[in-house]
């Protein structure tokens, strides 16, 4: 008879926590210490610490606050993702979302935001959707940011040469990437393999040269390729 090994589950997302208010570090490491899929690796009070943290602890995920004091989220995201090899991802957290920090935030690598007063379960949510990678974290409300701060663009012809690298099943896939949809809701859409999506999904992101979903589909928007209406 044989044996079988018992699954080995997965290691939990790291995650480094980035605030000056104290007590904000202490009510977001409560709610995801509590999750077994989940571990706080480390907190941090400013961005500038952000560099030595990341070295340290390696952290899968930031949940990292947009105004701090020495050096703010923008700058610390695109410090981390400019220099770290294999750079984790970013959460901007911020008070407004209609904070012109968060958009400047998404342009520049983050891979999405999260409000302070967001419930419990919001919170969770939104980590496990980043680190697993496969959905866009709150479509519509990166339309709204988009619409209100986004650029016009994609009419020139460096536009028109953007266009030209999608093929038609890429730019569909695109377009459903902006909708939110997960791979499996995309395979479903179009009849076709999740695999296939996964492999289109890249694509999409090796030719725009964007490090995620996120990225893509704000350029997507920024370009004018998908309109915020």
């Amino acid at each position: 008879m044989t044996i079988s090994e018992p699954a080995v589950p997965d290691a939990p997302t790291r995650v480094l926590l980035v605030d000056d208010e104290r007590l904000v570090r202490v009510g977001l490491a409560a709610i995801i210490g509590a999750e077994p899929d989940l571990t706080v690796v480390g907190e941090a009070a400013d961005g500038a610490d952000v560099p030595d943290a990341v070295a340290r602890l390696r952290p899968d995920l930031i949940l990292m606050d947009v105004r701090m004091p020495k050096l703010d989220g923008i700058q610390a995201t695109r410090r981390i993702l400019e220099t770290v090899p294999e750079p984790p991802r970013i959460i901007v957290v911020t008070t407004f979302e209609n904070d012109e920090y968060v958009y400047d935030a998404l342009r520049v690598g983050a891979s999405g935001f999260l409000l302070k007063r967001a419930r419990p379960e919001e919170i969770l949510r939104a980590v496990r959707t980043v680190a697993h990678g496969d959905s866009l974290l709150f479509p519509a409300k990166i339309r709204a940011l988009a619409a209100r701060h986004g650029g016009a663009g994609g009419t020139g012809a460096a536009g028109a040469r953007w266009h030209d690298r999608l093929t038609e099943r890429e730019a569909g896939v695109l377009r459903l990437m902006a909708k939110g949809m997960t791979n499996a809701e995309i395979a479903a859409e179009l009849y076709v393999s999740p695999q296939t999506v996964k492999t289109h999904v890249g694509n999409v992101l090796g030719k725009l040269g964007a490090r995620d979903r996120t990225q893509a589909v704000i350029f997507a928007y920024e370009t004018g390729f998908i309109t915020p209406g």
